[in-house]
């Protein structure tokens, strides 16, 4: 493994919290409700969520982002990442976010610090449920980034706001076959 791609970072301030890392700061920006993804979508490799009863909500699932705001400070979790591969991989996890380098915004950064902030699509997703009334927060997903900073002993704020917390099962849906 090369020392360049061993000091990379993630700075997960949402569900990225719940991996291996060490704490740390990202300075000027704030945490937000930012992104959603659309569930009547079927995008083969990634997800949707269904309810207890096994229906699918027509909703805009949301989640949280970073923006910009001077003064401002999210705690989070620096996450090692082991390899340009493993990169990639959660490039793709994290489809509704562009991943930037906050390297700067970090205090003592032992390396590249990369943050996924929400991309214009992701954000106009939400707007676009917030719109209709059906933009809503998984109950699972919030108790699981809740759970995620208690454990770090840090306090914060991820209350979904208006959003509704609706009880939901996510699927993992499995990637189109290569020809």
């Amino acid at each position: 493994m090369s020392a360049a791609v061993a000091r990379q970072y993630v700075f997960g301030y949402g569900s990225l919290a719940g991996l291996r890392g060490r704490p740390a700061q990202l300075r000027g920006h704030r945490r937000v409700w930012g992104v959603a993804m659309d569930n009547r979508e079927t995008i083969a490799g990634y997800k949707y969520y269904r309810r207890r009863d096994g229906s699918r909500p027509e909703v805009f699932v949301a989640f949280l982002d970073i923006v910009e705001e001077p003064g401002a400070a999210t705690a989070g979790l620096l996450v090692a990442v082991e390899d340009e591969t493993a990169l990639h991989a959660l490039d793709a996890r994290e489809r509704n976010y562009d991943r930037i380098d906050v390297t700067a915004a970090v205090p003592d950064a032992p390396g590249t610090v990369w943050a996924y902030r929400g991309s214009a699509a992701g954000r106009e997703r939400l707007r676009t449920g917030r719109r209709h009334g059906t933009a809503v927060a998984d109950r699972q997903y919030v108790a699981a980034v809740r759970a995620a900073f208690a454990l770090l002993g840090a306090e914060q704020d991820i209350d979904p706001g208006e959003l509704p917390l609706l009880n939901l099962e996510r699927v993992d849906l499995p990637p189109e076959p290569q020809a």
